[in-house]
């Protein structure tokens, strides 16, 4: 009996004696794949040394030895040909605790403020007669994720949620709140539909922070309906519009959602070994509706960002401003516009950044040093002196990573808002959390 008969036979008694794949899935079908094929290749190796001891250099025995082989290498191609054609389901998510001490120097926070749970620069309050302290405990950052897969297709739908909505109950009994969509779309090939992060944000760049978003003041941050394509390293993007603007005099915001021309986005990103780097252009029409008239001013913003690696560690960075920047920038610290004695749209020019350090320890410990800052420049005889003219935070952590799925994280923050009058308020925050990510 020659070697290709007994390498066969191995195989078909392989083949037989393995499990059906039935009801399996692609990752339990692909190990018992490999397990037969490596207990075949030593079935054959082995075969191969027995019969080289009799005849060294028989031509016949390799070829019959690379015959089994490619035999072996066909059933593997129509295994994941088959794994290629059938839709792969994922879920996936994260539990997140938080607790943390707050104190204000200026006046305190009213229990319903979204200031409580997360950084946001423009609440920070300013001009109060004492300081206050509050202590809070939340889940809100708790985010579930399923994802749909066909690879034959190279489709995917994507749908993604939180609960920092904080909507569906209290505090006094349960605690209850509500899911908020954070993204929900679907992409074919290089098309991408659907509500996802801005293309005009680079996500990449954020820094580790213990706070939901951190640098909230130098950040880019709107997630909203759009359509992108892609190519290589550049994207296009046609997204949801919208418009703030601050009244004559100052006043409350008013969101307008008149513009009739979607906010369009380009983006070059280019990766190498020392990191990435992004820059991303957009421009915009903002529009308002005011006594049967409507206003109409054009937007652009730039925004360059990314990271750079410095052995195990890496430094982050981004930069962003222009005419009109408005809500993409600084959690919508500054409006895009502000109207006139005679209504007319006149654009807010806002600037902002963040710098950040991630330093590993070691395996289990690693520490991020971040600073952040805006800057608005308000026409004070237009907008009043109340809106906010700076702000600025400095963000140190320690976060301790127990083992691949759980981690805890310490970080203190410090937080400043100054508005235009010159009155300013600081926030000192001690927060604690601690991350189950499955």
């Amino acid at each position: 009996m020659t070697i290709r008969h007994l390498g066969i036979m191995a195989l078909v008694a392989l083949l037989a004696s393995a499990p059906a794949f039935g009801d399996a899935s692609p990752s339990e079908r692909e190990r018992a794949l490999e397990e037969r094929v490596e207990a075949l290749e030593r079935m054959v190796q082995q075969l191969l040394d027995e019969r080289g001891e009799q005849e060294t250099g028989d031509a016949a025995v390799r070829d019959e030895v690379a015959e089994v082989r490619r035999e072996l290498a066909a059933i593997e191609e129509r295994e994941a040909e088959r794994a290629a054609s059938e839709t792969q389901f994922d879920f996936r998510g994260f539990i997140k605790h938080d607790m943390m001490y707050s104190r204000y120097s200026d006046g305190s926070v009213a229990p319903n403020s979204i200031l409580r749970d997360f950084h946001v620069p423009a609440a920070i309050p300013v001009g109060g007669q004492s300081s206050a302290t509050d202590f809070d405990t939340h889940i809100r950052e708790t985010r579930f994720i399923f994802d749909v897969l066909r690879p034959d297709n190279d489709l995917q739908a994507y749908l993604e949620f939180d609960f920092s909505a904080g909507t569906g109950g209290d505090e006094r009994l349960t605690n209850a709140t509500s899911p908020n969509v954070r993204h929900a779309f679907l992409r074919w090939n290089n098309l991408l539909a659907g509500q996802t992060w801005t293309t005009f944000f680079n996500v990449a760049a954020l820094p580790e922070n213990v706070d939901f978003v951190g640098p909230a003041e130098g950040t880019i941050f709107v997630r909203q309906a759009q359509l992108r394509y892609t190519n290589g390293p550049w994207q296009f993007a046609l997204e949801n519009p919208e418009t703030t603007v601050t009244p004559f005099g100052g006043g409350g915001r008013i969101v307008t959602d008149t513009a009739h021309i979607p906010d369009l986005v380009a983006r070059y990103n280019h990766n190498a070994d020392w990191g990435h780097f992004s820059v991303a252009a957009m421009g915009r029409q903002l529009g308002i509706d005011l006594n049967g008239q409507r206003e109409r001013e054009t937007a652009i913003a730039l925004s360059l960002s990314g990271r750079f690696d410095v052995g195990e560690n890496d430094i982050r960075w981004m930069v962003s401003g222009g005419p009109g920047i408005g809500r993409y920038l600084g959690l919508n610290t500054a409006n895009e516009a502000v109207l006139d004695a005679d209504g007319r749209l006149e654009t807010i020019d806002a600037y902002g950044g963040f710098l950040s350090y991630r330093h590993l320890w070691n395996d289990r410990w690693r520490s991020n040093f971040t600073l952040s800052a805006f800057r608005a420049d308000n026409d004070t005889d237009l907008t009043g002196t109340a809106l906010t003219k700076s702000a600025e935070s400095a963000h140190v952590n320690l976060i301790y990573q127990a083992n691949r799925h759980l981690r805890f994280g310490l970080e203190y923050q410090h937080a400043r808002r100054e508005i235009e009058s010159g009155e300013s308020g600081n926030m000192n925050r001690l927060q604690f959390a601690t991350i189950y990510a499955f």
